[in-house]
């Protein structure tokens, strides 16, 4: 059946979802019910099977970088939450290293922001910024559209999804959006116990786990997307090799300073190693930053003023709980592996 173009409550495999539809046969943006409202407007781009498609042989096309050997998904793995886990910090052309690690990719219609510093605020105009780092891709979009232009199998898959065969720099950030919102995680066993599915009960260890989670941790990873979208100093000592300074560099203001966006921790159990800069490489060295590492300073966020105090067990029963955010159908989903003709 083919759906309006209205929001609708329907039920999927027992589950209560709200989704934003175009066509029965096409990609629908799910909104699990007691989700909020996403900040993407779909109604400007909606979802389309040829769109998501080219989307998605864009997103694993080393052609968008300037020496063709660096991918969107050579820093965004799916197996690992689309995380970057094999360096510290994002490596780019000719092995060159960047000054952040790679974050996961998920549930991208709720974010209002992007980057670790904010600098870039809409979903379509985030690729421009890897795709014009010289520590990353290297390239113009002005070149991007010229090779793909240059391409036979790119012209059909651009005429397919927008009904033209010429590319244009537009063309390629909505595609390139369209894929990355299908990236949608709501389906690890937090949400199944949310749900109260059959089966889907907590241990006393993990329900232990969050409630320390609820006490300590809920304000910025706010439930059920778990992260509140903002920004904020989280006692992180500075990397004085680095010297990075945060939303500071966008905003110029001292209020700022090494503030850093608040990740989802969804799928942090494979999204590691954890902080703007990969310092971290086990979720118990970020548990014990929280409770012994925090250093104190102008900007640092008020809810860590205060010590956060957990014995041994405690800090066991948090990462278990953490584990139970881990949605293996979202990891291993062949919707979003690599495209093999």
């Amino acid at each position: 059946m083919d759906f309006p173009k209205i929001n609708r409550t329907v039920v999927v495999a027992g589950i209560f979802f709200v989704i934003i539809a175009f066509k029965g046969t096409e990609p629908i943006l799910v909104v699990p019910a007691g989700w909020p409202k996403p900040a993407y407007d779909v109604a400007k781009n909606p979802l389309t099977t040829a769109g998501v498609a080219l989307g998605r042989q864009l997103f694993y096309d080393p052609l968008l970088s300037s020496d063709t050997t660096i991918s969107c998904a050579s820093c965004h793995l799916q197996a690992t939450g689309f995380a970057h886990v094999d360096h510290q910090l994002s490596h780019g052309i000719f092995g060159r290293i960047g000054k952040r690690n790679a974050p996961g990719l998920m549930n991208l219609a709720w974010s209002t922001s992007f980057m670790w510093d904010g600098g870039v605020n809409h979903l379509d105009m985030q690729p421009i910024n890897p795709i014009t780092s010289p520590d990353e891709m290297n390239e113009t979009m002005g070149n991007v559209v010229k090779k793909l232009n240059n391409s036979p199998k790119y012209r059909k898959l651009f005429n397919q999804a927008f009904g033209d065969s010429l590319v244009t720099g537009q063309k390629v950030l909505l595609s390139l959006s369209q894929f990355v919102l299908t990236l949608q995680s709501y389906n690890a066993r937090y949400d199944r116990y949310v749900r109260k599915e059959p089966g889907a009960d907590l241990t006393i260890q993990e329900l232990n786990g969050h409630r320390i989670f609820r006490l300590h941790c809920n304000t910025c990873h706010t439930e059920p997307l778990f992260t509140n979208h903002g920004f904020a100093n989280n006692g992180l000592p500075v990397d004085t090799g680095l010297m990075d300074i945060g939303r500071m560099s966008i905003t110029q203001k001292p209020s700022d300073s090494l503030k850093f966006k608040v990740p989802t921790l969804r799928n942090i159990q494979f999204t590691f190693p954890y902080m703007h800069d990969g310092r971290f490489k086990k979720l118990l060295d970020v548990v014990n930053h929280y409770t012994n590492g925090i250093q104190s300073s102008n900007t640092l966020d008020r809810q860590l003023q205060q010590p956060i105090v957990l014995t041994h067990e405690e800090k066991i029963d948090l990462v278990a709980f953490l584990r139970t955010l881990t949605d293996r159908d979202f990891l291993f989903d062949p919707r979003f592996s690599f495209p093999r003709e």
